[in-house]
């Protein structure tokens, strides 16, 4: 492999699989540092884009695929001034819109969308959490305001989103009750929060245990569909509730009876369309802080994949036995 090339993984063609091969490496341009990669976390948008089954990520053939990345600073474009070759860094920095994702040795990242990765997460741990910090935080805490007091509900406690929910609502001194499967109670309790079966549980009923039918002042629901039609149902009077899947067709009015609000959460748009990256930058280094407090902690399925086992790594999404989020090893 000369200087010029790297290797990565290439999509050619919707539902085929990704063809390991060499690639021009690309250069850090103003604005821009080239990252060496080490981890390259897999999220279900990944299978998506993949499957030709995701038109919202803009993301032409062929493609680099790979939102989060985890790797060290190699060299900095002109009028950077952030970040320095050697520095450990990590973000949501590519693979959707027609930039070059993290699936490959080297990545050439916008500075806006990247941070100093904790001190106290390995590059795999780190690679884990861009994504679905992110989108835990516009939805909590930029859009809703979480605070001490509040009794939040987090749909899908233990899922990728999820979990980082739960322990953000947490870190800022929310009271944090999550639904889930009955094989996720242990991990859901292990993060100090209430468990509730929602496949064994109306909502009424746990609206009535857990808050004496007043509802939750907020609900984030990370699955989108019926459980968007239940948070509905289980947020309070002026309540709030966030979706990160709110894309399907809902009824309202229980929502507005309530005179509650309702909130989006669309993670990939700064990416998309260039507006707001620098809050994504700034996301990641407020949570760093927490994380490095011990109040945040990722939770990682224990499989190790190589670049060349990525058919691998997505094939462990799709079968939907994940503990925890997928990652891959790029570099030593």
């Amino acid at each position: 492999m000369t200087s010029t090339q790297m290797r990565a993984a290439v999509l050619t063609a919707h539902g085929s699989p990704l063809q390991i091969g060499s690639v021009p490496r690309p250069e850090a341009g103003e604005g821009l540092v080239l990252v060496r990669v080490k981890a390259s976390a897999v999220n279900p948008l990944d299978l998506k884009i993949s499957k030709g089954q995701a038109a919202h990520a803009r993301h032409p053939l062929p493609a680099v695929l790979g939102i989060d990345v985890a790797g060290t600073v190699e060299s900095v474009g002109r009028g950077v001034t952030a970040f320095k070759s050697g520095d450990e860094v990590y973000g949501m920095a590519g693979g959707v819109g027609g930039v070059q994702g993290s699936l490959a040795e080297f990545m050439a990242a916008d500075v806006r969308l990247l941070a100093l990765k904790p001190k106290n997460l390995g590059m795999r741990e780190a690679a884990a959490l861009p994504l679905i910090l992110i989108t835990a935080w516009e939805g909590l805490v930029d859009r809703a305001h979480v605070r001490g007091g509040q009794r939040v509900l987090v749909h899908g406690g233990a899922g990728g989103v999820g979990h980082i929910a739960v322990q953000l609502a947490r870190a800022f001194d929310a009271e944090v009750f999550a639904t889930g499967s009955p094989k996720d109670k242990a991990y859901i309790e292990r993060l100090g929060v209430t468990f509730i079966n929602y496949k064994q549980t109306a909502v009424e009923d746990y609206v009535a245990a857990h808050t004496a039918g007043r509802g939750f002042d907020l609900v984030y629901d990370t699955v989108g569909g019926a459980v968007l039609d239940a948070s509905f149902g289980a947020v309070a009077r002026f309540g709030h509730v966030v979706s990160a899947l709110g894309w399907g067709t809902h009824a309202l009015a229980p929502l507005s009876f309530r005179a509650a609000s309702y909130s989006g959460v669309f993670t990939l748009l700064p990416l998309l369309t260039g507006e707001g990256r620098a809050h994504h930058g700034e996301i990641l280094r407020e949570a760093t802080r927490l994380i490095e407090a011990g109040k945040i902690v990722p939770r990682l399925d224990p499989r190790h994949f190589s670049l060349e086992m990525i058919e691998q790594a997505h094939a462990a999404i799709e079968s939907g036995t994940p503990a925890g989020k997928i990652v891959v090893d790029i570099g030593a």
